[in-house]
């Protein structure tokens, strides 16, 4: 009896391993990207013959490898110096690539193609690369489980669309480019068509990819769009949020347009990754305390005060470009102290809901950060406040940009590379060899911007000096 073809509907979202058997069977699949993600938060690694997938890494025991230097190198893929993994002086070897199978999804965005998240690990197949991002919060995932507690995380990421295409922004400079809306669209149901087209496809294709939206509003910068992740598990919502941008760029591709997520694309603007964030146990919230809802418990209070106590020396991790630190300005509603208050959107940790429903809203990291880095900061700081006791200090009640509570932010990544390098607390939660990796990372972005002539030394010095 012939085989009944497998329709692209059929192949839309989740696949399991029977699907993706039959789908490469039937030709309706034809390529199968395994990827992971790296330091930036960006997938990469192979689009592999869909046929082959299946018969060496699905029904096989075949073994996937790329270069190394996928999680060694800046943000331009500029390999680096200095660096464990990777480097010159090793030659720049394999790491192992171990799928996992229960996460392969259709990419509606590229005809016939299927994606496989994946892990880095060591050449012997044996240990997780300790650096890797989805290593990193995998471990701090562990550690939380090993004192009885899961975190439940929701994402909420900004960014700007502009008119035209990537090629015409890069080729003048990325200056002077027209957001899709001219004005302060916050909250506005009054949206321009394209935009309601370019955001309706964005969830069509999301939700296709297995990975549905929860809500999209326009924001307060012209051009300026924020969508919500569901709330859940912590693994779907990195992978979420890693898909959101791939889909953004390519929905926005189809229509001339073209999306950013730095923190800062212009001066006075800045475009954040909020972390809502729970911590259960045994399918019951710790965050309330029974007899006052709008409370929070004591795992709660010492969550809030190991977010403040360790995020500071944490900043790499959630804040990782020199243009992250230009977001973090008085009255943005990015914070400029680390404090906390009761649904208070001037501080770093805002409390908001009540009962099974309180939940901590982590306001530092930018929409240009690595949501598994970002998440595994916040998760390894709750987990030191509870383990070690800590108290948090008084909340903020009134505007958080005049309070005198809490540390300042630093002003710069050189300042926040300092504090992450030296800090035993960094080193204790995340192992040095961590550390030292993403110190490397750090400075060689630094090193980049130390010898480029930018625009305000044109503008300041030109026709003055």
């Amino acid at each position: 009896m012939p085989t009944t073809p497998t329709t692209t509907q059929q192949l839309s979202g989740r696949l399991t391993r029977d699907q993706l058997r039959q789908a490469a069977l039937t030709g309706e699949l034809r390529s199968v990207l395994l990827a992971v993600v790296d330091t930036q938060g960006r997938l990469k690694g192979k689009a592999y013959d869909a046929e082959y997938f299946v018969r060496h890494f699905v029904d096989g025991q075949s073994e996937a490898e790329m270069c190394g230097y996928v999680l060694a190198t800046d943000i331009e893929m500029t390999p680096l110096d200095g660096l464990d993994l990777a480097g010159w002086e090793s030659g720049f070897g394999d790491v192992r690539v171990a799928p996992h199978l229960a996460s392969a999804r259709t990419v509606p965005w590229l005809p016939h193609t299927a994606l496989v998240f994946a892990d880095a690990v060591t050449p012997d197949g044996n240990t997780a690369l300790p650096v890797a991002p989805s290593t990193m919060l995998a471990r701090q995932l562990d550690l939380l489980a090993d004192a009885g507690l899961s975190v439940k995380v929701g994402l909420e990421t900004e960014f700007l669309v502009y008119q035209g295409t990537l090629a015409q922004a890069t080729a003048i400079g990325f200056r002077g480019l027209t957001p899709v809306t001219c004005d302060n669209r916050d909250y506005s149901l009054d949206q321009p068509a394209h935009l309601v087209r370019y955001t309706q496809r964005l969830a069509t294709l999301l939700r296709r990819a297995g990975s549905p939206i929860e809500a999209v509003k326009t924001e307060g910068a012209p051009g300026q769009v924020e969508i919500t992740l569901p709330y859940g598990d912590p693994v779907e919502a990195v992978r979420g949020q890693v898909l959101l941008k791939a889909a953004a760029r390519a929905a926005a591709d189809r229509m001339r347009l073209v999306p950013t997520f730095m923190a800062a694309p212009t001066t006075g603007v800045g475009s954040g990754l909020h972390l809502h964030l729970s911590l259960w146990d045994d399918g019951a919230s710790r965050m309330a305390t029974g007899d006052q809802p709008e409370e929070l418990s004591e795992v709660g209070r010492g969550a809030v005060a190991g977010l403040l106590a360790a995020l500071p020396v944490l900043a790499p991790l959630w804040a990782p470009n020199v243009n992250s630190y230009k977001r973090f300005r008085p009255r943005s509603f990015a914070p400029t102290r680390y404090c906390w208050g009761r649904d208070n959107r001037s501080c770093a940790v805002r409390v908001v809901g009540h009962g099974p429903s309180l939940h901590l809203e982590v306001r530092l990291p930018g929409a240009d950060s690595n949501a598994y880095l970002a998440l595994a900061a916040a998760v390894a700081a709750m987990r030191h406040g509870i383990a070690a006791g800590l108290k948090p200090p008084a909340p903020v009640t009134g505007n958080g940009y005049r309070t005198t509570a809490g540390p300042q932010l630093p002003g710069n990544l050189g300042k926040a590379v300092e504090l992450f390098a030296s800090s035993t607390l960094a080193s204790t939660l995340l192992g040095e060899d961590v550390v030292h990796h993403y110190d490397t990372l750090a400075r060689a972005e630094l090193a980049a911007h130390e010898t480029r002539v930018t625009d305000l030394e044109l503008v300041r010095g030109f026709a003055q000096t």
